[in-house]
């Protein structure tokens, strides 16, 4: 029997999570990793570990054919963005990610907006795409007191600045487009939506898609939704995989703006868009609007859903390789999840960086992922980023949310999280909140 030899491509908790979904097939397999730390997890479930440059494509073509891979996943969005699923493609290794140019979903804001102006998608905002300061003044006058300013490029979850939170006045939105132009970049100014957000993710082979559970993700850095945005400090699903703001309607609004956008791909560049087709959505009171796409797995959304996977990940990702998703169920468990990342104090902006941490008293290993960690002498040390994650799952977000409370705070170390996150008391707060607004 053929052994499936499998490279991620990353090293951080969402690939974890993929590593840990692909070990519970009982097809014959083993795994390869290239990623940008020392992630202990991912360690212990790799037969090769190498750690390089993964945003560098002919790095990673030499690994994939030392190891003879015949799959390759691809966690994070910068090796999208620099054609890694290209190259991988061309020496006929089967790739769960997009090509380079129908990754453009996430890595050009522009792109993603124009794309659904094109093809009519409902769910997008006004907007304008700007290389100079030339009109923005204009432009945001008649946007008045609700716009978001976007850097038109990967900036890992931080280009994004929105008026109310990050950007108090007309002022601080144009000394922000200022900051952006002096740095050569090009960026979108769009209307603002009001309303709750949620995540979809969907299973894509270029023809057909298959929906994962819907999330909430919580970016901000403090609790009560403060601070400053990062790449989210944990995330929340629900046990009929809806989450408790929304409506039928709205998932299936959601559902259907991924699927005409996965159409319109393939409509413009003759190729279907094989991976994850991650829509970052509002609902507000007039239906739900997208914000962005991602062309990759979420994180920390990866690990609720994931973590509640039925279906044979190896057999997920062999029909998107041969375009067969249509003949596969795709399965999740009806319970509810709560994700809580502890990262460095200091984070995001000035995060301590190589000082110990302790996991050994949490409880249940399979729910603890590692992210942006590193070993030092034995000794598990903070890398700089959010370190570690824990999912706590149940037949409730309030009680999914006590198991994964009581595990992250079992996490020693400079470390802090938001304790807020899947408590009764927020979830019913973007319960109000969506009420008012409908």
């Amino acid at each position: 029997m053929n052994i499936e030899k499998i490279l991620i491509v990353g090293s951080g908790a969402r690939e974890h999570a993929v590593c840990r979904s692909i070990i519970r097939s009982d097809k014959p397999k083993e795994l390869f990793c290239i990623g940008s730390n020392n992630n202990p997890g991912i360690i212990s479930l790799c037969s090769n570990f190498l750690i390089a440059n993964i945003n560098d494509p002919k790095v990673i073509m030499e690994f994939a054919k030392e190891m003879k891979c015949t799959l390759a996943i691809i966690g994070p969005e910068n090796p999208l963005g620099e054609g890694v699923a290209d190259i991988l493609g061309d020496l006929g290794i089967g790739v769960v990610g997009p090509q380079k140019k129908l990754a453009q979903i996430e890595t050009s804001k522009s792109f993603a907006r124009d794309l659904l102006n094109e093809f009519e998608i409902p769910g997008s905002p006004k907007y304008e795409t700007f290389k100079s300061m030339s009109g923005v003044e204009g432009f945001l006058d008649q946007l008045g007191d609700d716009f978001v300013v976007k850097y038109d490029g990967l900036a890992g979850g931080k280009g994004v600045k929105v008026s109310g939170e990050h950007l108090l006045s007309t002022n601080d939105a144009l000394a922000y487009c200022q900051e952006l132009v002096g740095a050569g970049g090009h960026f979108v100014i769009e209307e603002k939506f009001i309303g709750e957000e949620f995540s979809l993710m969907s299973f894509c082979d270029g023809n057909e898609l298959k929906h994962m559970p819907a999330v909430q993700d919580h970016k901000r850095a403090y609790e009560g939704d403060t601070g400053p945005n990062t790449g989210g400090m944990g995330t929340y699903s629900d046990a009929d995989h809806s989450l408790p703001f929304l409506n039928t309607d709205d998932i299936e609004q959601a559902k259907n703006i991924n699927r005409k956008t996965a159409e319109a791909l393939k409509s413009k560049y003759g190729e279907g868009y094989k991976g994850i087709l991650y829509g970052g959505f509002m609902a507000t009171s007039n239906g739900v609007k997208l914000i962005e796409y991602n062309a990759r797995l979420g994180d920390p959304e990866a690990m609720n859903v994931l973590s509640l996977l039925e279906t044979d990940m190896i057999d997920i990702c062999k029909a998107i390789e041969s375009e067969t998703l249509d003949e596969l169920s795709v399965k999740f468990k009806n319970k509810a999840t709560v994700c809580k990342y502890a990262v460095p104090e200091g984070y995001p902006d000035d995060p301590i960086k190589g000082e110990a941490i302790d996991v050994s008293s949490v409880s249940d290993p399979d729910s603890l992922f590692f992210a942006s960690v590193d070993v030092d002498n034995e000794r598990l040390i903070e890398a700089g980023s959010r370190t570690v994650a824990v999912v706590g799952i149940a037949d409730s977000i309030s009680d999914a949310e006590k198991i994964a409370e009581e595990e992250i705070s079992r996490v020693k170390g400079p470390l802090f999280h938001r304790k807020d996150i899947g408590t009764t008391k927020l979830v019913k707060q973007r319960v109000d909140h969506m009420s008012a607004l409908r």
